[in-house]
């Protein structure tokens, strides 16, 4: 079974900087892609970002480019995303997701997989 555990949410202000982590385990083929969703309290949820453990393609939604990057470390299958200059509209609850043989859309929250979420508080 995949499980996606998620870490390194917290409170940092205005144009700080944070690390969410995501450890996967279970999977049973290389074709899967590795993503971040958020909802911030009263909106829908939303991609951010995903990466594709097939061939590395990644992608942002325009509102996070040049601020937000996603890697992954093959050693300990972690996913990272790594926020700088962080926004009050950043604020959310954090999700990583995953979907099998296939990539993650960031215009709709459909995922075969999904972690438990990490709250990423942005204070001025």
């Amino acid at each position: 079974e995949v499980q996606l555990v998620e870490s390194g949410g917290g409170l940092v202000q205005e144009g700080g900087s944070l690390r969410l982590s995501c450890v996967a385990s279970g999977f049973t083929t290389d074709d899967y892609c590795i993503g971040w969703y958020r909802q911030a309290p009263g909106r829908r949820r939303e991609g951010v970002s995903y990466r594709s453990n097939l061939d590395g393609h990644t992608d942002y939604i325009d509102s996070v480019k040049g601020r937000f990057t996603i890697s992954s470390d093959t050693a300990t299958n972690t996913i990272y995303l790594q926020m700088n200059s962080l926004e009050l509209e950043d604020t959310a609850v954090y999700y990583c997701a995953a979907v099998v043989r296939g990539l993650l859309s960031l215009y709709s929250d459909y995922a075969d997989y999904w972690g438990q979420g990490t709250q990423v508080t942005v204070s001025s």
